[in-house]
């Protein structure tokens, strides 16, 4: 065995693992040794996706793989299934008692739980060659334009100031066709031609598929915008002042840059278990609190760091809630996102509306209309304007 530990054994301090010293020894001061084994086998879970989660921790745990004596690369290889694989995964059926009672939604989105391979159909490969300084990520549904065409107008402009570049990038999946809607393919098609700001992947563009949104777009990042120095993702029906953001990031010192995550954050919440709601998931499916996260109206973090998120969503298995599904990546990298006042994902005071100065010290306002979103900004610019 080589003279270098692991990463995560690295961080391991003694003062982290004994209080003090007489903790570990007796009254003669020698030192006591533990009667019970090492390692306290985890209980199996009741609910499938922390079940599934436990494989995925038990493969990539570094010290039970050099106990084993077999390489990572080897235990991945042989557990390919468990990582990646977009046939339809039908033991689930039997591995969930209630499976047949979901609503179809979860049905969908537990076969193709492991599905990561979607192609690029439109891709921007040149928007990160001059390396920007923020980048501007926007989830977006394709018939949506007139809130696309707002925000290009407004707080999503490309711009360079005083040395930082400003770009921007949509983010669509293909929205299923229903019955009587125009087909948009086209356009979207010119619309990226015209704008070159269009990222669109062959999925189905639905709820459950906004954590394959995420992941996707963290991979593109990965691959052709590595050099990005910080990403701001959201909605896009919010309005964001984006001056106040490269005020805020030109402030932070280079420690605080590494790890940056910041947003509205919410802590000790759990899963909805009103099927009436969005946001509902049964208690087959996942059991346990959700770890601190950054709501999924928007947010903001260093491409740093967004490198390293990528690399651990191959550690942490899909769950249908994007923005928790997130705040689950942070917590495997050891960080938790960290609150910052200047996002109101759930609005400001109604009578604080309709004045102007009340938008000037904020990052991110949700959610505001197309027509809102340029009128806010048109007078945010104008330069008499005294708060």
């Amino acid at each position: 065995m080589s003279g270098h530990w692991p990463h995560s054994l690295q961080r391991i301090r003694p003062a982290q693992v004994s209080k003090s010293d007489s903790q570990d020894k007796n009254g003669k001061g020698q030192v006591l040794l533990p009667s019970g084994g090492f390692w306290k086998k985890r209980a199996a879970s009741g609910a499938y996706w922390n079940r599934e989660q436990q494989k995925l921790d038990r493969l990539y745990n570094p010290i039970l793989n050099l106990l084993n004596n077999s390489t990572v690369e080897e235990m991945l290889a042989s557990n390919a299934s468990l990582l990646n694989s977009c046939d339809k995964d039908t033991s689930v059926q039997s591995e969930m008692k209630d499976f047949d009672n979901l609503p179809d939604r979860f049905k969908d989105f537990l076969y193709y739980l492991r599905c990561k391979n979607y192609s690029l159909v439109l891709d921007q490969p040149e928007k990160c060659k001059e390396k920007p300084f923020l980048l501007l990520a926007i989830k977006s549904l394709t018939p949506q334009f007139d809130r696309r065409q707002a925000i290009r107008e407004s707080w999503g402009k490309e711009l360079k100031v005083n040395n930082m570049t400003v770009v921007r990038v949509f983010l669509l999946g293909d929205t299923p066709q229903e019955d009587n809607h125009p087909n948009l393919s086209g356009l979207v098609k010119y619309e990226s031609d015209k704008y070159k700001d269009i990222l669109l992947w062959d999925y189905k563009d639905t709820f459950f598929n906004l954590t394959l949104k995420e992941v996707l777009f963290l991979k593109w990042v990965s691959h052709s915008c590595s050099d990005v120095q910080y990403i701001f993702k959201g909605d896009d029906d919010v309005f964001v002042n984006t001056h106040q953001i490269l005020d805020y990031l030109k402030t932070l010192s280079t420690d605080k840059a590494k790890d940056l995550f910041v947003g509205d954050v919410i802590k000790d919440a759990g899963p909805h278990r009103d099927k009436k709601l969005k946001y509902y998931i049964p208690e087959s499916m996942y059991e346990g609190s959700y770890p601190a996260y950054a709501g999924g109206g928007g947010f903001l973090y260093s491409g740093n760091l967004a490198l390293r998120l990528y690399n651990a969503t191959s550690r942490v298995l899909f769950f249908p809630i994007d923005d928790v599904y997130t705040g689950m990546c942070l917590e495997k990298l050891g960080l938790a996102p960290q609150k910052h006042k200047g996002f109101k994902t759930f609005d400001i005071d109604e009578k604080q509306k309709n004045n102007i100065c009340s938008y000037s010290n904020l990052i991110l306002v949700h959610p505001r209309k197309p027509q809102e979103m340029i009128k806010i900004w048109s007078r945010l610019q104008d330069s008499s304007l005294n708060c």
